[in-house]
């Protein structure tokens, strides 16, 4: 399936089906097994869901977080975007400053986390080697976002977590038709771009860059707690307007 084509289903419920379900990328189907069968000891005793993840929150959200891809041990090990590393809970506690997440940690699937006006989702779905997906891997995934931007119809703000999110939220809205301003937008820690047009039939959103929560960004200090607090009361901001 190429970046163009639209599932357009009709349900968040039946898209988290066809999600899970996917088999398109074979380079990720092998690789999510394999990070399952060769995980370390201390989660000998975990059952890992090593399937694609589907995305999490609340359906009315006016904020659409966009990550890259499940990490080994975290969403491709619990099942949940964002759910059981380190990067999920200095990501919690940013949403949880700001209102939108009812605690501020996310560890499984049944923790009781619940997420209100946001919802999560990703680039690709599957966990890639060395956290890195293909040009094409992305472009198999690119029809899942598309419908979520469809079924969100309350989306005022889309914060893109890294590079690699924000060029493929600039080139998927572009390919849906929303105005880019010129020149093209360029990820740079905190730039908000306030689009034009329109986003099926609703004014297009506003779209922020943001470093991703990796240990990477945050145990250099590239990234800190109050950075990422920042950005999501910006955003917070602009979904209020």
């Amino acid at each position: 399936m190429s970046s163009g084509e639209h599932l357009m289903l009709n349900s968040l419920e039946e898209l988290a089906t066809t999600i899970i379900s996917c088999k398109k990328c074979p380079r990720l189907v092998h690789y999510r097994v394999y990070v399952a069968e060769k995980r370390p000891k201390r989660y000998l005793k975990d059952e890992y869901w090593a399937k694609p993840i589907p995305s999490f929150g609340d359906p009315n959200a006016r904020l659409l977080i966009v990550g890259l891809a499940p990490a080994a041990h975290g969403g491709n090990r619990t099942g949940r975007m964002f759910t059981g590393d380190g990067s999920a809970n200095t990501l919690m506690r940013a949403l949880y400053f700001v209102g939108y997440a009812s605690q501020p940690y996310s560890i499984h699937r049944d923790d009781g986390l619940r997420l209100k006006d946001a919802y999560l989702t990703a680039v690709v779905r599957c966990v890639p080697p060395k956290n890195m997906p293909s040009k094409e891997e992305i472009e198999n995934c690119s029809a899942y976002l598309k419908n979520e931007l469809f079924l969100l119809k309350n989306v005022k703000a889309i914060v893109a977590l890294g590079m690699v999110a924000f060029n493929t939220c600039v080139k998927i809205l572009s390919e849906l038709g929303v105005k880019m301003p010129r020149p093209s937008p360029k990820f740079s820690h905190g730039a908000v771009y306030k689009l034009e047009g329109e986003l099926f039939g609703r004014a297009a959103p506003s779209l922020i860059a943001s470093y991703h929560p990796s240990r990477q960004n945050t145990q250099t200090g590239r990234l800190t707690q109050s950075m990422l607090n920042n950005i999501f009361k910006k955003a917070k901001q602009l979904t209020l307007v």
